[in-house]
């Protein structure tokens, strides 16, 4: 005579699911072994731990209905005595704490996958960079597909149950182990784990609900940015399998060279070349910055090295106002040239000028202890 699952279980021949899931959990919590030691606990805890194999699969839950049993044979029976012959260790976590062994939930996973982001690179000048541009990019990603929508269908039809893993997504395998029969898990082969199979994929798809294509966006480039630096465009990446959520656009900067300036966060910085007679006798000199020209007014004895900055004539800081607190400064290096090669002319006005000023002979000691610093140590330190 075949034995009564349901009312093993305890529940009703037209119990869902999740319902047997429930009463099994209720029951495996108070019967098993490590909680009840009692011989007929154990017992009956065996009888539970069938009764759920037999309901929680399709085809043998359908036996069971027909008035048959799928565990009359001598394999099935014997492997059914014991507590793990038909569950593996996931699913005895799971009557206790709800969740597998693996620590996965069950069931097929969704055909819709969220898409992934895309990274394009834009090359800027530092003008640019300064002032910021708007730009349409080409870019080349997945896009939803016109035909089916991101079903992955050919039009007028749908996605089928599975017949291997019946919707699942999941197929089962017994091996025997040292405790029992332990029962493993792994994705169907025929529809990959969805549960579901497209019979007639879409012809313009291949059955992925997107496809490429070049398309234009529009990005805007704040003032102030940098090398390096990213604009995010949210939901102008790739769209996902199966029609799923576009991810993000990133556009990467990439700064050229300039010939005149060097960069420095938002400072900017250049050198000035000038020539020894303007640097003692001063000038003003045209100077170019992001805004034109300005003049820079050179005192007389400059020295080599001398470092001027001018305040608000760098680059702009992002997120920043004002010209002042929202700009970095331009920094000029003054570099005094010395003349390499002089004429007879040249030459001789220094050596009277030299003259005049007493420079002709070079007197190191007196010179030292004159002011304590000589034209040795000058020289020595010059060049660090």
């Amino acid at each position: 005579m075949a034995r009564d699952y349901y009312a093993i279980l305890g529940v009703s021949r037209d119990a869902g699911p999740d319902e047997i899931k429930r009463a099994y959990r209720r029951l495996a919590r108070e019967l098993h072994p490590d909680v009840n030691p009692d011989p007929d606990a154990q017992e009956r805890f065996r009888e539970v731990n069938t009764a759920y194999e037999v309901l929680s699969d399709p085809e043998k839950r359908r036996i069971v209905d027909l008035g048959g049993d799928p565990m009359a044979s001598g394999a099935a029976s014997a492997g059914a005595q014991d507590p793990f012959s038909a569950f593996g260790f996931g699913d005895i976590m799971d009557a206790f704490f709800g969740t597998t062994g693996a620590g996965r939930g069950r069931g097929p996973r969704s055909r819709v996958q969220p898409g992934a982001d895309a990274l394009i690179r834009l090359r800027l000048t530092l003008e640019e960079c300064a002032s910021g541009v708007t730009r349409d990019l080409q870019v080349d990603t997945a896009v939803l597909c016109s035909e089916c929508t991101g079903s992955g269908c050919a039009p007028g039809t749908s996605t089928i149950t599975c017949d291997i893993c019946h919707g699942s997504g999941e197929v089962q395998s017994v091996q025997r182990s040292f405790l029992g029969q332990v029962v493993t898990s792994r994705p169907c082969p025929k529809c990959r784990g969805f549960g579901e199979v497209i019979e007639e994929p879409c012809r313009k798809c291949a059955g992925d609900g997107r496809v490429r294509q070049r398309r234009t966006v529009t990005v805007r480039i704040p003032a102030g940015v940098a090398d390096g630096m990213r604009v995010r465009l949210a939901g102008q990446g790739e769209v996902g399998a199966g029609g799923g959520p576009a991810g993000d656009l990133y556009v990467e900067v990439e700064e050229e060279p300039h010939e005149l300036f060097t960069r420095d966060g938002a400072d900017l910085h250049c050198t000035v070349a000038l020539p020894m007679t303007a640097a003692a006798l001063g000038a003003t000199l045209p100077l170019p910055t992001l805004d034109g020209v300005e003049e820079l007014h050179v005192e007389p004895g400059t020295q080599h090295g001398t470092v001027r900055t001018l305040r608000g004539k760098g680059m702009p800081r992002l997120r920043s106002s004002g010209r002042i607190d929202g700009y970095g400064d331009l920094v000029v290096h003054i570099e005094v040239v010395v003349p390499t090669k002089l004429d007879a002319k040249q030459t001789e006005l220094l050596r009277q000028l030299a003259a005049l000023r007493g420079e002709d002979q070079p007197n190191l000691a007196a010179d030292s202890s004159r002011n304590g610093h000589g034209l040795f140590s000058r020289l020595r330190g010059f060049g660090r």
